[in-house]
């Protein structure tokens, strides 16, 4: 007997929720897991897609800000 429904593997169940609970703690409280977890997919993957490319940026401008810059000026003595 053949499966007339779609019935998600288990890895495939681990990525969603991987995604969403990403969601969920990246975003700070800006949504609930029940909001997220009834979104359409495309519009998951979209805000995922947006916060990491914030956190990508945030990250990288830190690591800018963290590096020594030389004036190119000696204090008098």
């Amino acid at each position: 007997m053949d499966q007339t429904f779609f019935i998600p593997n288990t890895n495939f169940k681990k990525q969603i929720h991987q995604e969403i609970f990403n969601l969920v703690w990246v975003g700070e409280g800006r949504w609930d897991w029940n909001t997220v977890y009834n979104w359409p997919i495309w519009l998951r993957r979209f805000y995922s897609k947006q916060l990491m490319d914030m956190q990508s940026n945030n990250q990288s401008s830190t690591q800018q800000d963290n590096t020594p810059q030389e004036t190119g000026t000696k204090p008098p003595f």
